[in-house]
Parts: C-alpha cells; structure tokens; sequence
C-alpha cells in the first residue's frame, strides 16, 4: 500500500481518501480542545486553557464547508465562549449519550457516517466513534480509544491535536496551504 508523506509522518493513500471525505468532524473537548485538566479557583471559577493553532484549524474546516460540532458531558460557559468565537454552530453540552446526540446531528444535517468523522479521548467518546468512518484519538488518550481510532495524533489533546486533524483533512481536500484569516 502506497503511503503519502504528510506534515505529520506518513499516510496511507486509503487513509487520505477517508480524510477527504469529510464534511462533519465531531469532537469531544476535555482531552481534545484542552488538555483535559479542570482548573477550580478560590472562587468556584472554572478554567480551561484552549490552544489558538487548533481554533485556526476549526476556522479552516468552516471556511471549506466542513460542519464542525462538539459534544461533551461536561456544561461550562467556557467552552460555549471558546466554540463560539470560533463560529461553531453545533454546541452541545451536558451530554451522557454522545451516540444519540452525533445521531441526531447527522439527520439534521443529513451527513451519514461515510461522511462523518468524530474525535474523542476517553470511553464516553466510543458512541460516536460508532456513527464515523473516521475516529481519531490523541496521543495521550485512553489506550481503549486508541486501539479502536483510524488514526492517534501526535500532538496531546489542548497542545495542537485538533489543528493536526484539521491540517490532515484540508490536505486531503487539497486545501492546506491556503489562508484562512487570524489564528484565535
């Protein structure tokens, strides 16, 4: 089997062509956008570090047409400021069932799951991975969802892990080396 050089290691031709097909990446966010880690001030105040490179990512994969959703378990007024600055529509929190919820969105947006990938780190994350073609995983995940993701980034969840799997899709789509406006 052929493989393809890319900016992080090499591809497989078959590989690439599931990449180039997407039209929805789902993600989870702990463990994905963020490093995973809840940090609880004196306050009660929550805090979430979110890297820009990977909201540079998310604004790309928009700007082609690709639907970008989060689901997560947690509800936090973080992640709907983060997601939303990034243009975001599909926000959904305070979600136990992450299968029926990425189920749901796809009827919405009448996207099957040959079209659909999903990218989580931990066991809640498996529902959707049930409903993509393409599952991805980061490299400091839960060894179970790494067994059963297409493809382990190699950048850890909140230090650059979305804007690898962006980068891969708009490569595969032919439309890496554009530029897509500010990184946020």
């Amino acid at each position: 089997m052929a493989l393809i050089d890319t900016l992080y290691g090499p591809l497989s031709q078959n590989t690439l062509k599931l990449f180039s097909r997407v039209k929805l990446l789902a993600c989870d966010v702990d463990g994905i956008f963020s490093d995973g880690r809840i940090y609880l001030g004196q306050q009660g105040e929550e805090l979430k570090a979110f890297h820009t490179r990977d909201g540079y990512g998310v604004k790309a994969l928009q700007s082609i047409g690709v639907q970008v959703a989060v689901i997560t378990g947690r509800r936090s007024n973080i992640v709907e400021q983060r997601m939303t600055s990034l243009g975001v529509k599909h926000i959904i929190q305070g979600c136990e069932d992450k299968h029926s919820a990425l189920a749901e969105l796809q009827k919405e947006l009448n996207i099957s799951a040959k079209y659909t990938a999903s990218m989580g780190d931990d066991i809640p994350d498996l529902g959707m991975f049930e409903l993509s073609d393409l599952c991805f995983s980061v490299t400091d995940g839960h060894p179970s969802v790494k067994q059963q993701a297409t493809y382990v980034t190699q950048h850890s969840g909140g230090f650059g892990a979305v804007r690898e799997i962006c980068d891969l899709i708009l490569l595969a789509k032919g439309k890496l080396n554009a530029n897509y406006g500010a990184s946020i």
